[in-house]
């Protein structure tokens, strides 16, 4: 299983994505379940989301976001309006692997996307993307470089005008893996993804590998990081991971947006 989808003012309901397996819905607890994306172009499902304020509309993001040693890509961004039913195609294909999708609490056409970009080598698709119409058009509101994508968002449901993104460096290659980088990082826009400021007081120093978010939402101001940050032994080098060097991943709080 990769992501769960839980209705919740009918919890019984929920919605499950798999890496390589589909998207499958359940509407008693999960007794049974009826698969929903066959008829599309890919089984990989990297994320999906229901809109709060109608959870009949289901946007997918397509592609397997995690770094393994077979990641299959997406085809980009799916959307049905009528639970699961059908679906259709909004672009981005060529984000390749889509790590979350965030929709505005009250407006079911307002989303945000964490586009990874692609595993295998260097591209400009990748980042954070926002439509302001129900993925008719998009805008790329947040790009580090060709080497980076994001990873997280996390959306303020009492103000969704403040969001906070992860944006992660990697690369595979033919013989090994590199999971992360300068470009690695946590930024946060007060304006609805038009102006984005990277948060760093507080955080490990230097190169920064996977990110995740999360912000409570009673408390907008209380927002988490769980963070891979590089671990240094002179003798041994360099590794995300590893064993090896002083220790600085770890999980931050933030009671103050992200400030400290």
């Amino acid at each position: 299983m990769r992501i769960l989808a839980v209705v919740e003012s009918k919890p019984q309901i929920f919605y499950v994505g798999t890496a390589s397996g589909g998207l499958f819905k359940t509407e008693n607890h999960g007794d049974s379940w009826t698969p929903l994306f066959d008829d599309q172009p890919t089984a990989s499902i990297g994320d999906v989301t229901l809109a709060p304020s109608n959870p009949n509309v289901v946007w997918v993001g397509t592609g397997e976001p995690q770094n393994r040693q077979s990641s299959p890509w997406g085809a980009g961004v799916f959307r049905s309006n009528d639970a699961g039913r059908s679906w259709s195609f909004l672009g981005l294909e060529e984000t390749r692997h889509i790590a979350r999708i965030v929709v505005h609490p009250r407006n079911p056409d307002v989303a945000y996307v964490a586009a990874v970009g692609h595993l295998w080598g260097p591209n400009e698709e990748r980042g954070v993307y926002r439509t302001l119409d129900g993925g008719a058009s998009w805008e790329k509101v947040l790009y580090v470089d060709e080497h980076t994508g994001a990873i997280d968002l996390a959306m303020d449901p009492g103000d969704p005008k403040t969001l906070f993104a992860a944006m992660y460096q990697r690369q595979r290659t033919g013989f090994g893996f590199n999971g992360g980088g300068p470009g690695s990082g946590i930024y946060r826009t007060l304006d609805g993804g038009t102006t984005w400021t990277e948060l760093t007081n507080g955080l490990p120093e230097g190169d920064k590998g996977r990110i995740g978010l999360d912000i409570y939402r009673q408390d907008g101001n209380m927002v988490f990081a769980v963070i891979e940050a590089d671990k240094r032994d002179p003798t041994r080098g360099f590794s995300f991971g590893g064993s090896q060097g002083p220790r600085k991943s770890g999980v931050f709080q933030s009671l103050d947006r992200g400030d400290t």
